[in-house]
């Protein structure tokens, strides 16, 4: 009995939990304050948009989320782990098994193959697998029969494809998407858009996107607006003045 209300606690525990998060830099002669007090809460499974313009803090509260960065104030809580009180060692260890990224300038390695790029965090995490997975996952993006093509033979849709297939290979607890079809025309953006959702609602992640893009925002369950690093949920505040 009592095993199975830890199980249906640990369900219910968000699956982030930022509690007034500062970011500030300093300069040579000032201090530059780029996020001032956000708070959320995420939950396991939910898709979550935060849009801004260039400039208004998004990217780097993605970086905090993700634990590639540290707070000046604040806390960050993902799947359990108070990130923001790790070291580097352990945030890059808790990265590697339980979340996955996918970067507006794709960031594949060059020298390798889709398939190699698809099987390296796999492989860095001692998956036995890592071949068959990749190989499945980049036929799932549409891509199986260029799976020994390097980067610079793909287009910047496929390169996107291969992306979202790494992301996913190590079947992540929290997917983190900065721009992810920034550097597309709109009807591939659509497409991988459309792949990216589907993805996401298949295996159950949970999804946190950054973007400008408006229409790509609706498409998530939740959407969160930030201007000059201040942070806001539109519908909440809605429901609040009714």
């Amino acid at each position: 009995m009592n095993q199975m209300t830890n199980v249906k606690a640990d369900r219910l525990t968000p699956m982030l939990r930022v509690d007034n998060l500062t970011h500030r830099v300093r300069l040579e002669t000032d201090t530059l304050t780029i996020l001032q007090g956000v708070s959320l809460e995420i939950n396991r499974g939910e898709s979550v948009a935060i849009v801004g313009r260039s400039g208004s803090g998004k990217t780097t509260l993605l970086g905090l989320l993700a634990g590639l960065d540290t707070p000046s104030d604040g806390t960050v809580e993902l799947d359990g782990a108070m990130i923001s009180q790790l070291s580097e060692d352990e945030r890059a260890k808790l990265r590697a098994h339980r979340v996955g990224f996918v970067f507006q300038s794709f960031q594949l390695l060059p020298a390798l193959s889709a398939l190699e790029n698809v099987m390296l965090p796999l492989e860095l995490a001692g998956s036995e697998s890592a071949e068959g997975r990749a190989r499945e996952l980049l036929e799932r993006v549409g891509l199986g029969e260029r799976l020994n093509h390097s980067p610079r033979q793909l287009s910047g849709g496929e390169q996107q494809r291969v992306a979202i297939a790494r992301a996913f290979a190590s079947d992540p607890s929290i997917l983190f998407a900065d721009e992810p079809t920034g550097n597309l025309d709109n009807r591939t953006g659509q497409s991988v858009s459309d792949l990216l959702m589907e993805l996401n609602r298949e295996q159950g992640t949970t999804l946190v996107m950054v973007t400008h893009d408006e229409h790509l925002a609706a498409r998530c369950s939740r959407q969160f607006h930030i201007e000059a690093g201040v942070l806001t949920e539109p519908a909440a505040v809605e429901e609040l003045t009714h």
